[in-house]
């Protein structure tokens, strides 16, 4: 089939789209879904608003298209950890890792800033960051589980209400840590949810 006159080759329309999605990311991982418009965006990235539209007809299509790609790309970095060990401690590290790894480059978790804006957020943007979140919640129970099982973590409770707590104990650390600007509040707390689950720490003194 002969492409129709003026039409943008494939190839470029994927690298356009990508340089879109880096950029609005950035903005929404500093100033939150609601802190930055396609002239944001357009301006950082020496084009015109229209051009963004072509790609993504509406703010409400990028974000959801924003939360897909994060996804995705995060289910990759838990898939990279289950394959790198098998212990659960280690793999609860290397997840918090991925989150102070954000907050280094002075950003903030991209779901973890949608849902501050929850109530305000387009409902398609709503069902992906629920299932950003049910995916980590699960990916958490499973390694809780399986530590338990071993004898590596203790806890009380089902794994899947631990995984909400750490879950939320994150996300919320993240928060409050980029309030007073200080990164250590979040290590310091992460610290302290990795301490919580640690068998030691279960032994009657």
């Amino acid at each position: 089939m002969t492409a129709k006159k003026g039409a943008r080759p494939p190839a470029a329309q994927v690298s356009v789209k990508q340089r879109i999605l880096d950029v609005a990311e950035q903005c929404a991982q500093t100033r939150g879904f609601n802190g930055f418009s396609y002239a944001d965006v357009a301006e950082k990235l020496l084009c015109t608003k229209a051009s963004l539209h072509y790609h993504f007809p509406s703010k409400a299509e990028l974000g959801r298209a924003l939360i897909e790609r994060y996804h995705r790309v995060f289910e990759q970095a838990l898939e990279a950890i289950d394959g790198r060990t098998n212990e659960a401690g280690e793999k609860l590290r290397r997840y918090v890792a991925l989150y102070d790894s954000v907050m280094r480059n002075d950003r903030m978790c991209l779901c973890g800033m949608f849902a501050a804006e929850y109530a305000t957020l387009p409902a398609p943007m709503r069902d992906e960051l629920r299932l950003f979140f049910d995916a980590n919640e699960k990916w958490l129970a499973a390694v809780l589980e399986d530590g338990r099982r071993a004898g590596e973590l203790a806890f009380r409770g089902p794994a899947k209400q631990r995984a909400r707590s750490v879950l939320g104990a994150l996300e919320g650390a993240m928060l409050v840590a980029r309030a007073y600007g200080d990164g250590r509040r979040f290590q310091s707390a992460a610290k302290q949810v990795l301490t919580d689950l640690s068998v030691e720490r279960a032994q009657p003194s």
